[in-house]
């Protein structure tokens, strides 16, 4: 007789493969890093994750944002991290009511600091750690634009702020287009750290199978942060929902047994650049393109009228000066 617990491993198993996840029987979840159905423990607590903000949790969903104005909401895991390689697996959800403009997003963070909302998608700016952000709506229009819904990430070692007005793309280490919301089946993102390697996969296409949407090499992250969600919404809103997280410890045999002690470390990417200065954009001109048409055609017209008025002017004053001679 197969034990319960044996059998939802295997389940588990079969559900990974199902969605073309890369199984190694070696890796294990860590529960305490992880958030499974049935979310809630005793009373209004969710065993290892603190949430706030707009968070409501359900039998089925954990909602961060309703698709309403000006919404912000977060979970953070309690207990912080000291798995060196991780793969990260969410189960998320994007939808709302509108068709052409919504927003804002969310992120899925690895971070030092934990439960302190701000203005970079419900959490802190000048954070230590990673950021993956899904980000839906577009603020930029200039020649760094890109379509939306889009994912990126961003190493920060506290000194680099997130500008909402580039869309983060002045610090982003890569992104990717990535259309998951408003989907009728299930959208799930990974997160994989292996080797100091970051690779973020999409599984949002109904193909069950991952879609790399960047891999970036020597990325330096310490252990002892923490695992969050948060979502926001402004002037446009979405539904930001999570259905599961799960953690996993990487099981590497050639990885030396003997290794550093990653827990001092400060955040860094191989290419770790500083900010690029914000410049404005050009300020459009008060006069539309359509006013200055119009005001040259009132300046022709105008002159039109001035032409007229001077040759009848001419006209009037030959006829004058005949009748003299008469």
């Amino acid at each position: 007789m197969i034990r319960s617990g044996k059998c939802s491993w295997l389940l588990m198993a079969g559900l990974l493969v199902a969605v073309g996840a890369e199984w190694n029987t070696n890796d294990y979840m860590k529960r305490e890093h992880s958030l499974i159905r049935p979310y809630q423990g005793s009373g209004m607590t969710i065993p290892y994750w603190d949430f706030m903000g707009s968070t409501m949790v359900t039998n089925n969903y954990i909602r961060l944002t309703p698709d309403a104005q000006s919404q912000q909401g977060a979970i953070w895991n309690t207990v912080p991290c000291n798995v060196r390689n991780w793969e990260l697996q969410v189960h998320f959800k994007v939808h709302g009511k509108g068709r052409d403009l919504f927003g804002d997003g969310l992120a899925i963070w690895y971070s030092k600091e934990r439960m302190q909302p701000g203005p970079v998608f419900g959490s802190k700016d000048y954070f230590n750690g990673l950021a993956v952000i899904l980000d839906t709506y577009s603020n930029h229009n200039g020649p760094h634009n890109h379509q939306h819904p889009y994912i990126s990430a961003m190493i920060n070692n506290g000194s680099l702020h997130y500008d909402h007005d580039r869309d983060g793309t002045h610090t982003q280490l890569a992104g990717c287009e990535a259309k998951f919301r408003n989907l009728e089946h299930d959208t799930h993102i990974t997160i994989r750290y292996e080797r100091d390697t970051l690779t973020v996969s999409t599984n949002i296409a109904n193909k069950g199978a991952w879609k790399e949407c960047f891999s970036v090499k020597e990325i330096k992250l310490p252990t002892g942060y923490y695992f969050g969600i948060t979502a926001t919404t402004g002037d446009l809103s979405d539904n930001h929902e999570i259905l599961s997280v799960r953690l996993f410890e990487l099981d590497l045999p050639d990885d030396p047994k003997d290794q550093e002690d990653r827990s001092k470390i400060i955040p860094s990417a191989a290419y770790f650049e500083s900010p690029r200065d914000h410049v404005e954009d050009p300020k459009p001109s008060s006069l539309s393109g359509v006013k200055i048409f119009l005001l040259m055609l009132v300046g022709a017209l105008a002159l039109i009228a001035c032409v007229v008025i001077g040759i009848m002017f001419y006209q009037k004053h030959q006829e004058n000066s005949r009748k003299r001679f008469y």
